[in-house]
């Protein structure tokens, strides 16, 4: 069973940038779709971005888009999410996840990611 651990989060003023971290252990990296899901407080987990097995197709949220970017590095097991021009409104606690659904529908639907990581805590000020 694939383990996950986030790293990169923190505070950052309002328009700033953070780097995700997420690296993998205990599996086969690329057996898995990689995502990442947020949650603040009092909101519903939101399935914010998403990539393939192969880095070839990406998912990113309305609410994130041509702000966030989702990559990975097979052959260092890590996935990541560049996030900029940061708003108050991404506050929340990201949770790097994997899914091992080969199902076209199921690629940005976020109970197909089984596997989550502790999460790691991102806070935009304003």
């Amino acid at each position: 069973q694939v383990q996950l651990e986030e790293s990169g989060g923190g505070l950052v003023q309002a328009g700033g940038s953070l780097r995700l971290s997420c690296v993998a252990s205990g599996g086969t990296f690329d057996n898995y779709r990689m995502g990442w899901i947020r949650q603040a407080p009092g909101q519903e987990r939101e399935l914010v971005a998403a990539v393939s097995r192969n880095n070839g197709n990406t998912f990113v949220a309305e609410s994130v888009k041509g702000r966030f970017t989702i990559s990975r590095a097979n052959r260092r097991n890590t996935v990541y999410l560049q996030m900029d021009s940061l708003k108050p409104e991404d506050t929340a606690v990201y949770f790097c996840a994997a899914s091992p659904s080969y199902q076209f529908s199921e690629f940005a639907l976020l109970s197909a990611y089984n596997y989550w990581g502790q999460g790691t805590q991102v806070t935009v000020s304003s």
